[in-house]
C-alpha cells in the first residue's frame, strides 16, 4: 500500500514537471456526464476527467479517492474533487493507461 506522504511528495514532484500529452482530449472534458463505462471526477483547478471504471479498483486510485475524502470530505454536490491539479492527474492516468 502506497503511503499518503509519498503520493503527497510524488504529487508535489509531478506538479512542477511540465507534462506534454497529446492525449489531452482524450481524458479532460467539459460535458456535465462521464460516458458509458466511466467516472467524472475533477481537479483541484476544476478540470473534469473521465476515469475508466475499471481504474477504480486500483491501489493508486483507491488512496487518490481517500486522499480526497479526507481533504474535502463528502460535500454532497456530487462531485469528486481530487487534491491536484490537472496536470498531476493526466500523469496518473498515463501511468494507469500503462499498468505501471
Amino acid at each position: 500500500m502506497i503511503h499518503p506522504k509519498k503520493l503527497a511528495q510524488f504529487a508535489r514532484k509531478w506538479q512542477r514537471v511540465k507534462t506534454d500529452t497529446g492525449d489531452d482530449d482524450e481524458c479532460c472534458t467539459t460535458s456535465p456526464v462521464a460516458d458509458k463505462g466511466h467516472c467524472a471526477v475533477y481537479t483541484a483547478d476544476g478540470r473534469q476527467f473521465q476515469v475508466p471504471l475499471s481504474y477504480l479498483g486500483t491501489m493508486i486510485f483507491g488512496e487518490l479517492l481517500r486522499m480526497s475524502q479526507e481533504e474535502f470530505g463528502f460535500t454532497g454536490d456530487d462531485r469528486i474533487t481530487l487534491p491536484f491539479d490537472a496536470a498531476v492527474v493526466e500523469y496518473v492516468m498515463c501511468l494507469l493507461r500503462r499498468n505501471v
